[in-house]
């Protein structure tokens, strides 16, 4: 497959015969502006002007006018001429002689000085003098040696030679870097370090040497197996070689193609990916080059231009051809002259064209870069795909059009699994985007496409892109949702849009089951939904539905409410309360999370919960086959209720407890009523349980002053030790273990006259050694707090004195430090820095009412 990049197009059509005899054709030419000149077979060397000029369709045509022509007095052809713009001369190799001629009148310039021994020259196109009226030029000699000169206007100056192996037949010069074909191979010379690469031979039977400048420090250069090698001054390849025709003739370069000719054909290569892009039949053909960026050929009689194809025409042919690639290089290499905002602006809709081409193709991988690069309306891309776009979206596609695509099922021909490569390149592709510059505008068209995808496939993604900053339209969502059966997105989008009701319609459908959606998250989430919900009549609306259903769950209704939401009538607890009635289970929850968590001290509340307790317990007592561990977490329960809270009713709960002999909770109750030797009773007789005896006292005197606590151990003590009691026996030992545990708690006098006189000393020796350390310890402690105390009395003492051993002089002229009034009353404030003020004018007797110092605020005793 090729492009047309250049048209073939006539410059001179027929060269003027100099000579009947002689059967002249054209060796040579150069081009230099308007001017061309051409060098004969004869020794000719003639000058034409070139008009170029472009009709209304935009073809190129050239019209020639004959200048003049001059014979250069030998019978020998031309081989090389090249005109010098800057000193208004041609250059001109006839007979191995390089002679100077005005440009525009063909006569010999500077008195006919010329350079000898020549078989090939050329120009630096890159010099390194800084003269703009000097050209440099290398000359290849016949012997085995190259020459440096400077042409100014008015003479030729002899710079340099350098030796080489061979003798040179082509050559090219590029700042101090030379690079030559000898006779057997090529090589690179620089002249300024003296240094000579050789590079690789020449098969001169087959190949003829062509040495290409192409850019700075770079050349092309024939070699084997018709490779066009790309080398640089260093000697080495940057660029993959070209593939030429046999028989190459002459090259010729222009950004971005290379172009050679043999004897049938000019071919055009591009530079940035070295395949071929056309070719052109030219027969006949003896010299094609550049110049001044324009590409003229010549036949023997005839000239002509390869005009370029504009780079837009040449763009388009190969997306054309789907080249998208070939296109996109093509665009940004081109020499386009344009702004860079205008070619900007063309080249996006170049890269939006190719995009759609390689999304036709289904490159997938090209094809998101070129979309986001190419800054592609995403529409253009969603209009792609029937029933994807918002039903109120009026988008209509880019004029003119970007693409010849009607959809994505006319590109997969009923193909379901392409359907689904094109959908799933989609969903990637806004996932892509979303959210980014690319997506800004056009957030609806983003979000129900994404909608509608995911729905089809049931992507777990389908409810957090509904759930958070959706730009989904409920109105063109919802039939979708509904068709694929995705009930629970349904629901989330109509919350979303604030339209609770129906949402809740939908969940509770799913809950009864009538409806089915996998990737609803079940009951708990509407009831959580419930208990966030700030409607209360809403609410209320679906709390009965609720709590028939599941009343330890539903009870979160009311007892996970906002912390921050306002006060309501319809929420108030007791209106809970009232409601809760028909609902046992949520109404115990309910009134725990009143006296527990929110701590609320009304008495009614906390007596409700007591008697709930205490009658599930007697209800599980009068129950057959009720498991222990059932009604012991319910007595511990209820006992622990009984024990945090003062404010229910006692004397309700108690007569209640004391019908059904349910002893520990009588002495919880006791205790609440201060009545502590019943309660102890109750334990150590009825219960037995002596660890729970002593664990009252602690309990009930936490907070309380020594004094109480000593007063709860003591009853405890006389019920173990009560004269009257039968089991009196038994109970020495919980007795003996209670003093010897808790010896701080006890008045040691006391113990010792309540105990029995038949107690060995040996019974309360543990007892009366503790005690004994106990009393010590406190008096020791009480001495040195004492002694402590009469150092610091000391300390204040000895402060009073010296401050009192300082005089306070007061007569009728000292004034108060803050008011400046005299005294009038003998009595007066002095601070401790020497401020004498009257008493009411000190108002702190810590801080300085002048500097403001503070001063110990320590009481001493």
């Amino acid at each position: 497959m090729s492009i047309k990049a250049f048209d073939l197009v006539p410059a001179v059509e027929r060269v003027p015969r100099m000579s009947d005899k002689l059967k002249a054709q054209i060796e040579c030419m150069d081009v230099c502006g308007k001017n061309m000149y051409l060098g004969t077979s004869d020794c000719f060397v003639m000058h034409f002007m070139l008009e170029e000029r472009a009709n209304q369709s935009g073809k190129v045509t050239f019209q020639s006018q004959n200048q003049g022509q001059k014979h250069l007095g030998l019978k020998k052809a031309i081989v090389q001429l090249k005109a010098a713009s800057a000193l208004k001369r041609i250059l001109v190799l006839c007979d191995n002689t390089v002679s100077l001629l005005n440009m525009l009148d063909l006569e010999p310039a500077m008195g006919g000085a010329k350079i000898k021994g020549v078989t090939h020259f050329c120009l630096n196109e890159n010099p390194v003098g800084n003269s703009p009226f000097m050209v440099e030029v290398c000359v290849a000699m016949k012997k085995k040696q190259l020459a440096l000169y400077s042409i100014s206007d008015d003479r030729i100056t002899h710079n340099r030679d350098i030796s080489i192996q061979e003798p040179a037949s082509v050559i090219a010069l590029d700042g101090h870097v030379i690079c030559a074909g000898l006779m057997s191979q090529y090589c690179m010379l620089d002249y300024e370090t003296g240094q000579n690469t050789d590079l690789f031979p020449i098969d001169t039977e087959h190949v003829r040497p062509i040495v290409k400048r192409v850019s700075k420090e770079e050349f092309l250069l024939t070699g084997p197996s018709a490779l066009g090698m790309f080398v640089t001054s260093e000697g080495i390849s940057q660029r993959p070689p070209l593939q030429w025709s046999e028989n190459l003739l002459c090259v010729g370069y222009t950004h971005p193609y290379i172009l050679a000719m043999n004897d049938e054909f000019i071919t055009v290569h591009s530079i940035l990916d070295q395949h071929q892009k056309q070719a052109i039949p030219f027969q006949g053909g003896v010299i094609l080059n550049d110049y001044d960026g324009r590409i003229f050929v010549a036949s023997a009689k005839e000239v002509y231009c390869l005009v370029p194809v504009a780079w837009e025409k040449q763009v388009q042919g190969l997306l054309a051809d789907k080249r998208t690639t070939e296109a996109l290089d093509l665009a940004r290499n081109a020499n386009h002259g344009l702004s860079r905002d205008k070619f900007l602006k063309i080249f996006k809709r170049i890269q939006q064209q190719a995009a759609f081409i390689e999304f036709s193709q289904r490159n997938f991988d090209d094809v998101q870069d070129l979309f986001k690069n190419g800054e592609v309306d995403v529409r253009e891309v969603i209009s792609l795909y029937p029933r994807m776009m918002p039903s109120g979206c009026s988008f209509q596609r880019s004029m003119p059009p970007l693409h010849e695509i009607a959809d994505v099922n006319q590109l997969a021909r009923g193909d379901q699994n392409v359907v689904r490569q094109y959908k799933d390149f989609l969903q990637a592709y806004l996932e892509d985007i979303r959210g980014t510059k690319d997506a800004r505008g056009f957030k609806q068209e983003v979000d129900v496409a994404l909608l509608k995808l995911y729905a089809e496939i049931n992507s777990p993604e389908l409810l957090p892109l509904i759930e958070v900053d959706s730009g989904c339209n409920l109105k063109d969502c919802a039939e979708c949702l509904e068709k694929y059966d995705r009930h629970h997105a349904l629901a989330m989008l109509c919350k979303y849009h604030g339209d609770n009701d129906k949402a809740l319609n939908i969940w509770s459908r799913l809950v009864n089951g009538e409806i089915k959606d996998d990737l609803f998250p079940g009951f708990e989430f509407v009831v959580n939904f419930l208990s966030s919900l700030s409607d209360h009549d809403l609410v209320w609306k679906y709390v009965d539905w609720a709590l028939e259903r599941d009343q330890e769950l539903s009870i979160k209704i009311f007892t996970e409410r906002p912390s921050q939401e306002p006060p309501s009538e319809r929420m108030r607890p007791d209106t809970v309360i009232d409601y809760l009635h028909r609902f046992p289970m949520a109404v115990v929850t309910y009134l725990e999370y009143l006296v527990f968590q929110r701590k609320l001290e009304k008495e009614k509340y906390h007596t409700h919960l007591a008697v709930l307790y205490l009658d599930n317990v007697l209800k599980l007592m009068k129950t057959n086959n009720v498991k222990k561990e059932q009604l012991d977490m319910a007595r511990s329960k209820l006992r622990t209720m009984l024990q945090m809270s003062s404010l229910y009713r006692v004397q309700l709960i108690l007569g209640k407890a004391k019908e059904q002999e349910m002893h520990a909770e009588c002495a919880i109750l006791y205790g609440k009523l201060e009545d502590h030797e019943k309660a102890l009773r109750i334990l150590v007789h009825k219960l037995r349980d002596y660890t729970a005896a002593e664990n009252y006292c602690l309990v009930n005197s936490e907070g309380r002053d020594p004094t109480y606590r000593k007063r709860l151990f003591h009853i405890l003590l006389s019920v173990y030790l009560d004269p009257a009691n039968e089991r009196k026996d038994f109970l020495i030992e919980p007795a003996i273990v209670l003093l010897n545990n808790n010896v701080s708690d006890f008045d040691v006098a006391k113990v010792i006259q309540i105990i029995p006189d038949s107690w060995s000393i040996g019974l309360m020796s543990q007892f009366l050694k503790k005690a004994l350390r106990t009393n010590m310890h406190e008096n020791r402690t009480t001495r040195i707090q004492c002694m402590m105390s009469r150092g610091e009395n000391l300390l204040v003492k000895q402060g009073f004195i010296t401050e009192q051993r300082e005089p306070v002089v007061m007569n009728d002229e000292r004034a108060c430090a803050v008011c400046n009034r005299t005294f009038s009353d003998p009595a007066f404030v002095r601070y401790p820095n020497g401020i004498v003020t009257h008493i009411h004018c000190a108002k702190n007797k810590h801080v300085c009412p002048v500097t403001g110092r503070l001063f110990s605020t320590t009481k001493h005793s």
